[in-house]
């Protein structure tokens, strides 16, 4: 392929992001994101540095066995021989081989100050380990791409020595030379710069491999390939040591609905969406709400003076169709939401209340005395469900009566706490008594109602508690001040929000939860029993 026409898109998820604070995964972790970015179709999957860290080694094991890979290819990555060592008996080099992929990644030093200080070689002696890394690499048959690392503060301080590694690896057979912000202190003017030099400079693709340290690594990705560059890497959803990486799917989705570049298979850019969530939920690190493109607030509108204009044409305060990036718009319901925010938030949960406006106004009113009361039902859809079914049929939804509630929490001989919560109220035509113990109030409360609702409804054995928030309101009260808890529940497919208020965290807890069980049995169509 004619390098003016190649385009390299390639993810190091399960290396580079698997750096960052917090994250870890396992093998099997592994196995599962490789079989998603195969799914969305990157050119390359870096897998890990065999030979360095024993569970990388044992994955390229697995992956030989277990993964099967359509679109993506996957690579291994590793560094040059050692100063003094010849390639072939250099273990980690050896490591490479084992892997058993077509693509070896090496990475290299670029900046002589790192050389001399780091490597503790000379500058000679680097040259040749990047020659003789490739060169027996090549040998073998592997396809080889090098990370020159720390390039751009290397070119900056000795330009010189810099275009020698790349030309050291573009001689000895290397595919690609990927330039490296590895502090991540660039900003793009200087990117341009330096990668266009470079681009004059040798004969072999270029790459970019950028840091998000000045917040600037999807834009200096851009600003690299905009000077010449080929070759991209970056990670899902921005993962990375210290401030991540390049962000993939945004440096992607830019290329491809803004540039008008194709770098991903036809569709598959529909799907980042959903597969940068999957792959959250993988290493439990959840994407940012604000993330471009596939973040859960890229498409929110919450100002009265946008749901206005959204209503008359959403491309006015849209940049792209959501749908493009398997996103959707959100309309938030808060204070400052006017009739037209309410409108088209009631049309998103299938509700039509353009014809009746009456009710359409005393929902706003009351949208906005609740939001001064502590409410919030941008974060809470579920609960503003419930009341927008009672504004415009006249009855808020309801499976059971409650009579009563109590909690108590006592402190055991051991030193241990336990808490106790008894319900009374009337299902599926019984008054019905149960108690519940869990480890906190709340818990114990959730356990008691569901004991006395599962009878009447069975469906709640679906149901579970998946996340639980508490914010103080009006801190300068101290311990009388207000308390709003939000609850998310899920059934194990889909999850939703409720929001409670109250003068202590258990009157708000227990306000959310029976409002998450309620609309729980209420979307899933089931009818008073």
């Amino acid at each position: 392929m004619e390098a003016s026409a190649r385009f390299d898109v390639y993810d190091t998820t399960l290396r580079d992001g698997a750096q960052q604070e917090g994250l870890a995964l396992s093998v099997h972790d592994k196995l599962l994101v490789a079989a998603h970015l195969d799914e969305l179709g990157v050119g390359f999957v870096e897998g890990g540095w065999p030979g360095a860290i024993p569970r990388d080694t044992e994955f390229f094991a697995r992956a030989a066995k277990e993964l099967t890979l359509e679109r993506s290819v996957l690579a291994a990555f590793g560094a040059t021989r050692k100063p003094g060592v010849r390639a072939g008996d250099d273990p980690q080099v050896r490591a490479l081989l084992e892997a058993g992929t077509t693509v070896v990644t090496l990475v290299a030093k670029s900046d002589a100050r790192h050389v001399t200080a780091a490597l503790r070689t000379t500058l000679e002696e680097n040259l040749a380990m990047v020659a003789d890394t490739i060169s027996l690499l090549r040998r073998e048959d592997r396809r080889v791409f090098l990370d020159a690392e720390h390039f751009f503060d290397g070119y900056r301080h000795d330009p010189a020595y810099a275009l020698a590694v790349v030309r050291a690896a573009a001689d000895a057979g290397a595919e690609v030379v990927v330039l490296c912000d590895t502090n991540g202190g660039m900003l793009p003017p200087w990117v341009t710069s330096v990668v266009t030099e470079v681009h004059a400079a040798v004969d072999v693709p270029l790459g970019i491999h950028a840091h998000n340290d000045t917040g600037c690594a999807v834009a200096n990705s851009l600003a690299a390939i905009d000077a010449g560059a080929i070759h991209v890497q970056g990670t899902l959803n921005g993962y990375g040591e210290r401030t991540g990486n390049a962000d993939l799917v945004t440096v992607v989705a830019d290329l491809e609905l803004k540039a008008g570049r194709r770098v991903l298979p036809e569709g598959a850019l529909r799907e980042v969406t959903r597969i940068t969530h999957a792959v959250a939920e993988i290493t439990n690190v959840p994407p940012v709400n604000r993330a471009p493109y596939y973040g859960a607030s890229a498409f929110a509108h919450k100002a009265g003076l946008h749901a206005s204009a959204i209503r008359v044409d959403p491309d006015l305060y849209q940049h792209i169709d959501p749908q493009a990036v398997g996103n959707d718009m959100r309309m938030l319901v808060s204070d400052m939401a006017g009739r037209a925010s309410i409108e088209l938030k009631g049309r998103e949960l299938g509700v039509d209340l353009s014809g009746d406006r009456e009710a359409l106004g005393r929902l706003t009113e009351r949208v906005k005395a609740d939001e001064a009361a502590g409410y919030t039902y941008e974060a809470a859809d579920a609960s503003f469900d419930l009341l927008l079914r009672e504004y415009t049929t006249g009855v808020r939804p309801s499976f059971f009566d409650v009579e009563s509630w109590r909690v108590i929490t006592e402190s055991t001989a051991g030193g241990g706490r336990v808490s106790e919560a008894t319900v009374k109220v009337r299902a599926g035509g019984e008054r019905v008594i149960a108690t519940g113990e869990g480890n906190g109030p709340v818990n114990a409360l959730d356990a008691a109602l569901r004991a006395a609702l599962l009878p009447a409804y069975p469906e709640l054995e679906t149901f579970t508690l998946a996340d639980f928030k508490v914010r103080i309101l009006d801190s300068s009260h101290g311990t009388d001040a207000v308390t709003r808890v939000l609850i998310e529940t899920t059934d194990g497919v889909r999850s939703w929000q409720t929001v409670g208020v109250g003068g202590n965290i258990v009157e708000a807890s227990w306000e959310a939860l029976v409002d998450g069980l309620v609309h729980g049995l209420h979307s899933s169509g089931v009818t008073r029993r």
